[in-house]
């Protein structure tokens, strides 16, 4: 073999052998500039991105309108430094709003993006909130709703239930009952509370006759806290059953009846003349003997005994009349905001607030817990005036649960305001009032 054939040989040789090698050696696929950026971005989220635990402890607001004198105090110097003492992690700023202005800062807060994380609103206003969005559902931020809710009361349970969902939870219960001075009884030579509303006319005419100066009843105004119970206890209502008009309900004979009967007691001078908005201290007037009857909540004998603890006064049911002894249900539900940042945090606080345990404690400030079992206690039980409540809660009934009802009951009571103040008859202002109701319930769902 020639030294050429043998170059050519051992040449093709090696060039099989490279292609032997190429055929094993792994491909290699090149990679889009795409790929490589998401790879790395998956990686650098990875890394980067994780929740941090919180540096201190999560601080949530929690607004309320308990009074200064005892309840806020007792909120802020026993029930928050227990609950932050079981939860060292979750601090707690309470923020006190008086009642008159809370609605409208509350509205102003939540179209500013600053609501609190919880808050303790009059059962009245779920509805208006949970219709503007602004509250969380409560089964879809507690995983334990169905069991909590399982154990409170279901009257005021029901305040808290719009469209479908529960939107609170109640928070505490109330209703009023009638509050009479001993003293001017005995002055009046009247031996026992009234049981009907022809008993408090009688009544009312002898405490007339105790001289200038003495009312037989006052109350602050022409809202239905204070108007609603006379309207029902006359039998009349503001609405249907179905909350669809007011026609025929508002402007019926019965409710007239009561308006008339409010009037009367003004231009008698058995009514304060503070009840047509000018403002009055009943508290006041009653433990001075210028005021013979009040209607008023269970936060009144702990409140009252600490400012005239020797001021002798009794508990009774509303006076009946056509329509029975009815009263309003009043109290005020917990509820979380949909702009909370710290919603489980506020879910511990709402578990807080109604144990059993806090619930009880609260009582001593006058406030009825929501629990069925609390009813079972001894300190239920054993309790000095909390009887009468309960008794009168058997026949009270809630205001108009109602996302227009704020609007509703600024027309009543400017109504009520133009029936004391003489301004056109009665029934006038509450056929006008029953039109303008009508509008409001059509135009809202």
């Amino acid at each position: 073999m020639n030294v050429r054939k043998m170059s050519l040989t051992l040449m093709t040789l090696l060039m099989m052998f490279a292609t032997f090698l190429a055929a094993c050696a792994p491909t290699v696929v090149p990679q889009t500039p795409s790929t490589i950026k998401e790879t790395v971005v998956v990686e650098k989220e990875k890394v980067v991105t994780p929740t941090a635990p919180p540096a201190g402890p999560v601080t949530i607001s929690f607004w309320h309108a308990y009074n200064a004198d005892v309840e806020a105090k007792f909120l802020e110097q026993t029930i928050i430094p227990a609950f932050e003492a079981q939860h060292p992690n979750i601090k707690v700023q309470a923020v006190l709003v008086p009642y008159d202005q809370f609605r409208r800062k509350l509205l102003i807060a939540l179209s500013g993006g600053t609501a609190p994380d919880v808050a303790r609103v009059d059962i009245i206003w779920v509805p208006e909130l949970a219709d503007q969005g602004a509250l969380a559902r409560l089964e879809e931020v507690m995983p334990d709703f169905e069991t909590l809710k399982e154990q409170m009361l279901p009257g005021p349970l029901s305040t808290n239930f719009f469209q479908g969902h529960y939107y609170g939870l109640p928070l505490d219960t109330n209703t009023r009952v009638l509050v009479y001075n001993k003293d001017m009884f005995a002055a009046a030579g009247v031996e026992k509370s009234p049981a009907t509303i022809e008993e408090f006319l009688a009544v009312c005419e002898k405490i007339k006759q105790l001289g200038a100066g003495k009312y037989c009843f006052a109350d602050g105004g022409t809202y239905a806290w204070a108007v609603n119970p006379w309207i029902w206890s006359f039998g009349g209502d503001i609405t249907d059953p179905q909350i669809t008009k007011a026609s025929g309900y508002v402007n019926s004979p019965e409710t007239a009846a009561a308006y008339q009967f409010l009037k009367d007691g003004v231009d008698k001078g058995y009514i304060h003349p503070g009840i047509k908005g000018g403002g009055v201290d009943a508290w006041g007037g009653f433990a001075k003997d210028e005021i013979a009857m009040l209607l008023e909540g269970p936060w009144f004998p702990p409140l009252f005994g600490s400012q005239f603890p020797d001021k002798a006064y009794g508990l009774a049911l509303m006076p009946a009349g056509k329509g029975g002894s009815i009263s309003v249900v009043g109290g005020e539900d917990i509820v979380i905001f949909q702009q909370s940042q710290h919603k489980e945090a506020a879910a511990e606080f709402v578990r807080f607030m109604l144990s059993e345990e806090t619930q009880l404690k609260w009582v001593e400030t006058g406030q009825m817990p929501v629990l069925k079992s609390a009813g079972e206690s001894e300190v239920i039980r054993n309790h000095p005036f909390f009887g009468i409540f309960l008794e009168q809660l058997k026949t009270a009934k809630a205001r108009t649960p109602h996302p227009a009802w704020a609007r509703m009951e600024e027309k009543l009571t400017n109504t009520g305001q133009a029936i004391l103040a003489g301004e056109g008859t009665v029934q006038e202002n509450l056929d006008r009032l029953a039109t303008e109701l009508d509008a409001l319930l059509a135009s809202t769902p």
